[in-house]
């Protein structure tokens, strides 16, 4: 093989990230014999089978390990290539494409958006929310530039994806006035058997506030489980039980839901990340998320 057919070698990329030559052909828009023709061309090439067929599954041999370790490499630098050529000139209206975990509170998401949306340019913001399984996929197909999370992806599943820690915060428990002032005293054995408005939404820092009052020794009575961040503030304040939010937007909950602050909980944290295809940050709004310390005391918006 005196030079590699890069074309070949990005189809069979492809058809290993989607699975099947079925589903790589709606991709690159090509007929499946087509592409299977294309595979076969790239295996003689290269000596050897690089998919088996199981169960009518396309499963990589250890040749197609080995080449697809290096199509990863290849293909990442590519797209760094891509996106920094499509970053040029500046004066161009930068378009940032970011996917948001629904499990994050609004308010946080603005702050963790807002340094891209402070650089001085004209930003043309395109914002997804959704499962981060399915927002990682997205930005593994160059969907999406930055993906913000309350949770570590798969990165076994999702292949090379960069991981970029970007704040904590503790939990804090909110109710209706009369409920809260009842609950403060003796806490938190005062939570025991008192009613508790869950996120429906798998928010990792609920697990961990559930696994915290375990260890205490607390049960708390469930009545309802919610999947929208505002409407579950909205029962918590016509009194219906006690619900939980990030410290650093307590002063927003409070306000904004005429809700008060039974504790905050150190041990239980909300962690947020930002993940991108790569460590190196061409883009220059995905570079401003990443690496500006967020700012939480910087402005005062309504929650939703």
């Amino acid at each position: 093989m005196d030079q590699l057919n890069l074309r070949h070698l990005y189809y069979f990329w492809v058809i290993s990230r989607e699975g099947s030559i079925a589903r790589a052909s709606e991709v690159l828009q090509l007929a499946p014999q087509t592409l299977s023709g294309q595979l076969a061309t790239f295996e003689a090439s290269v000596g050897g089978r690089l998919f088996l067929r199981e169960r009518r599954k396309l499963v990589l041999t250890d040749l197609g390990r080995l080449v697809l370790g290096y199509a990863d490499d290849i293909f990442a630098l590519t797209g760094e290539l891509s996106d920094t050529l499509r970053l040029a000139p500046s004066d161009r209206p930068l378009r940032l494409s970011a996917g948001i975990s629904a499990s994050i509170h609004k308010l946080i998401a603005y702050y963790l958006i807002q340094p891209a949306m402070a650089l001085g340019r004209q930003i043309q913001l395109d914002c997804r929310t959704g499962r981060t399984e399915d927002l990682a996929l997205s930005l593994k197909r160059k969907e999406l530039d930055v993906v913000l999370t309350d949770r570590m992806p798969d990165l076994d599943k999702h292949g090379p994806l960069t991981v970029h820690p970007l704040v904590g915060s503790s939990i804090s428990l909110f109710a209706a006035p009369p409920l809260a002032r009842r609950l403060r005293g003796g806490f938190p054995d005062s939570l025991n058997r008192q009613p508790l408005l869950a996120n429906a939404t798998d928010v990792p820092y609920f697990e961990r506030l559930m696994n915290w009052l375990s260890l205490k020794g607390v049960r708390m009575h469930l009545v309802a489980r919610v999947d929208d961040s505002a409407l579950i503030k909205v029962f918590g304040r016509q009194g219906l039980g006690v619900f939980a939010a990030p410290t650093v937007i307590r002063d927003e909950v409070c306000r904004q839901y005429e809700v008060e602050q039974i504790a905050s909980i150190d041990e239980v944290q909300d962690e947020l990340f930002a993940v991108t295809r790569s460590g190196k940050l061409a883009h220059e709004g995905v570079r401003a998320i990443c690496e500006t310390p967020v700012d939480f005391s910087c402005l005062a918006l309504p929650i939703e």
